[in-house]
């Protein structure tokens, strides 16, 4: 493995070598945790496979809510960019509020841009309010509003008191940061200064929590919230797969935030513990052997005997109902190997259900990942900040003198921590930190995975190549792969794609015969 990442390396010309080479390793020993650059700004004119600013707000964070009016203002281009991308799936509540399938934009034009924007944000908050009652209006801003300077908090500021509602207003221009990590911060402090707290609707059970940073892709988060509640714990709210506004309002009156997706949550699973005191356990659903862990550190952190004796029997119900499907996967799929590119900490979840079925991860990484969250949180202390990051904005919380509540656990668990996904993965793996074209092409050929799981604008080239590819980012219209019943359905979905691949059957033209026909001239007489 180390051979093929020199020869990748190889390729590059050296200031591109120089700049790629610790974003690529390949580790040298079991569960080694070597440092690797990673949240640096990728290099102009490679291929990059990450997204911007505004689709980590708009896209990932706060598009999932359901009873909120999400309004790009921008292009149209933006706003359609980041709706219909991502499989996030929503039930109506009981006022029958779901607007999760529409695209809201302020349509900027060139005479907007010279202009000015607010104006016409102004007239599209009042005709979502018209025609649809939201609950909550947020605007996330695309590149050009940065630029223009339209003030997007004071627009939401005039349209709270016009309507009466919540409006926030999110300077998630594309151009912040260096990836769509950046989006993420700032929807999770938007979110924690303006929503977050301004509810008080109690859990009506002993033991609740939060789902952080789960965004029920192909209904992933109504798997885990079905096994949670078989276990006798009660979601208060999701963040923010299938959430609401008035959901997220109570958050902080939950006795436990579970943490799904690190990167783009960790933020306010911080900001509650230190306001409000609530505690988080880092978890992983994706896996048979994962999710039982997972129930059994949720079960030790409340200590309460009943919960824990009803957590093993709903294991044992639910490992035993799917027994016999995860043995033909396994006998199947034992062997294969598997490279795999997804965003939060997936790249590092789908390794657990991946051994699951006995395969073997060979290349894996990020596309918008830190350094913790390949090495773990303990690096956090000695990343640098560079100048990229230095235009988020970083709040700061302190304790709520009335609702802070500090909850012991029950054991000697850890809490507030992640290990990172380099621990887990065995020697020879090749990590990759913001792959790009270039790479992928040529790590799917000389490496030569079994399966590559990454998203949609690598996708189809792997495919064309031979290699069987699955898209993580919205699961290639399937899912749930949560759960018990979802490795279920991951295992289903893998066996058929290796075991009918027609594109390893097909070939191009062009490599049987050429496509274009010349001679080679002297373009004169000879002198002969």
């Amino acid at each position: 493995m180390a051979d093929s990442r020199d020869k990748l390396l190889d390729k590059y010309e050296a200031k591109l070598y120089k700049n790629r080479k610790d974003h690529i390793l390949s580790l040298e020993e079991e569960g080694g945790t070597p440092k690797i650059a990673a949240n640096t700004r990728a290099v102009p004119g490679v291929m990059t496979a990450r997204g911007c600013c505004y689709a980590g707000c708009k896209g990932v964070v706060v598009g999932p809510l359901k009873d909120v009016c999400v309004i790009t203002h921008g292009p149209i281009g933006c706003g359609f960019y980041s709706w219909g991308t991502r499989r996030n799936k929503a039930r109506p509540d009981e006022d029958g509020k779901n607007f999760v399938s529409y695209c809201f934009s302020t349509d900027m034009q060139e005479s907007d841009i010279v202009f000015g924007g607010e104006k016409k944000l102004e007239k599209a908050i009042d005709e979502a309010v018209a025609l649809f009652h939201p609950k909550c209006v947020m605007i996330c801003s695309t590149c050009p509003i940065g630029l223009i300077g339209d003030d997007v908090q004071a627009v939401a500021k005039r349209a709270e008191k016009k309507h009466g509602i919540k409006a926030i207003g999110f300077s998630c221009e594309g151009y912040k940061g260096v990836s769509q990590s950046a989006g993420h911060h700032i929807a999770n402090n938007g979110l924690m200064k303006d929503v977050i707290g301004t509810g008080d609707r109690a859990p009506k059970t002993k033991f609740s929590v939060n789902i952080l940073g789960e965004f029920n892709i192909g209904g992933d988060g109504w798997e885990q919230e079905r096994i949670l509640k078989r276990c006798g714990i009660e979601v208060v709210s999701v963040l923010t797969g299938d959430g609401s506004y008035e959901d997220l309002k109570s958050a902080h009156l939950a006795s436990l935030n579970i943490v799904m997706c690190h990167r783009s949550i960790n933020y306010i699973a911080e900001m509650i513990e230190e306001k409000y005191g609530t505690d988080w356990l880092k978890v992983n659903f994706i896996g048979v052997q994962s999710t039982c862990e997972s129930l059994r550190e949720i079960g030790k952190y409340f200590g309460d005997p009943d919960l824990i004796a009803r957590i093993e029997e709903v294991i044992a119900d639910e490992t035993a109902a799917i027994e016999d499907d995860m043995e033909y996967f396994r006998s199947k799929l034992a062997g294969r190997t598997a490279a795999i590119f997804s965003g939060g900490s997936r790249s590092h979840h789908y390794q657990s259900l991946l051994r699951d079925l006995g395969m073997e991860t060979v290349i894996a990484g990020y596309e918008f990942a830190h350094r913790d969250d390949y090495e773990g949180r303990e690096v956090i202390p000695f990343i640098k900040e560079d100048a990229d990051n230095k235009n988020i904005e970083t709040i700061t919380v302190t304790k709520d003198p009335e609702r802070y509540h500090k909850r012991q656990p029950s054991s000697d668990i850890e809490t507030e921590t992640y290990g990172g996904m380099m621990k887990t993965m065995n020697k020879g793996s090749i990590i990759v930190d913001d792959y790009n074209h270039f790479e992928t092409d040529e790590l799917a050929r000389r490496v030569k995975p079994d399966v590559f799981f990454s998203g949609i604008k690598d996708k189809h080239s792997i495919q064309k190549a031979g290699v069987v590819s699955k898209q993580m980012h919205s699961y290639d219209y399937a899912g749930p792969y949560a759960g018990f019943k979802g490795a279920v359905n991951f295992g289903y979905d893998l066996v058929k794609s290796l075991y009918t691949n027609a594109w390893s059957l097909v070939k191009p033209p062009w490599k049987n015969e050429p496509m274009l026909v010349g001679e080679l001239g002297t373009g004169g007489e000879s002198n002969a």
